[in-house]
């Protein structure tokens, strides 16, 4: 990225670590605007993107749709055991487990921005209650045209048969889910994080599977990504693992470099207006 970015007028970055010293090498030659491929921006140092007044966009609600379809596969899988019956099948096994019924259940959703509201869409047409929470309070008339209603955090977290994480990542809320919040949960309590890997302190994780205090984890995200060959989470079968892939659908990564071409275009003169309706994030 050191070597690239100074070659390049305006670049379409993806997960790519983005902080002082390479955006500092990309302004010292030809570099002049950042659009980041994508809805998190927490792999771009933005306070140093301003202060080096380089314009930095990213693409929000490309995925609401796709990454919400992708955190009820998850709970269909670890509330039915289908990946388990799956294998077992396969193997030559006819085993039946004794799975969850949604419709009841209260669903959780931490972060109700786009994707955390279609998630909560998608739990309330399953039967289940939901409820979620945001650090900014939201239109009760808009979540209720989802389904849900916004409780505090704490309430979230301990009334909730299944959590589902949504939120942008962020320094305040780096390992919220820790082990006191895993012990306020409800016993036998689901969690899926389809949102940052370091949301959820994995070792904290790790003792809560082990006690069963939490009963199954999907996981689309880590602290460390790939997962590491040596992660204790790999010991827990009760587990579902996927490769941070909310975003991809064909029709989703189509759409999104659709509009970060246009916003690379823009950024390079060709219909600057168009940055007008764009999000700016430094």
């Amino acid at each position: 990225m050191i070597a690239m970015l100074p070659e390049a007028d305006v670049t379409i970055a993806g997960d790519d670590p983005l902080g002082r010293v390479v955006l500092e090498a990309g302004v010292a030659g030809r570099l002049r605007g950042l659009v980041r491929w994508g809805i998190g921006t927490d792999n771009v140092d933005k306070p140093v993107a301003t202060a080096l007044g380089l314009p930095v966009y990213n693409t929000p609600g490309m995925f609401n749709n796709e990454v919400a379809d992708l955190a009820l596969g998850h709970i269909l899988c670890l509330t039915r055991h289908l990946q388990k019956m799956d294998r077992d099948v396969r193997e030559g096994k006819w085993t039946r487990y004794e799975g969850v019924s949604l419709a009841g259940k209260t669903a959780g959703v931490v972060g109700l921005g786009g994707i955390g509201r279609e998630i909560a869409r998608r739990c309330a047409a399953f039967g289940m209650n939901v409820i979620g929470s945001d650090i900014v309070h939201l239109d009760e008339a808009l979540l209720h045209s989802v389904g849900a209603k916004q409780e505090s955090f704490e309430d979230v977290v301990t009334h909730s048969d299944i959590v589902i994480l949504a939120c942008n990542l962020t320094p305040q809320n780096h390992h919220l889910f820790n082990a006191s919040v895993f012990d306020a949960m409800k016993p036998g309590a689901i969690i899926v994080n389809v949102a940052r890997g370091p949301i959820i302190d994995e070792m904290a994780l790790v003792d809560a599977l082990r006690s069963g205090k939490i009963s199954a984890a999907g996981l689309d995200v880590f602290e460390v990504e790939p997962l590491s060959r040596e992660s204790p989470l790999r010991n827990f079968d009760n587990c579902l693992f996927g490769t941070h892939s909310g975003s991809s659908t064909t029709e989703a990564i189509q759409r999104t470099n659709s509009i970060s071409v246009d916003i690379a275009l823009a950024m390079l003169g060709i219909n600057p207006s168009f940055l007008d309706s764009c999000n700016r994030v430094a």
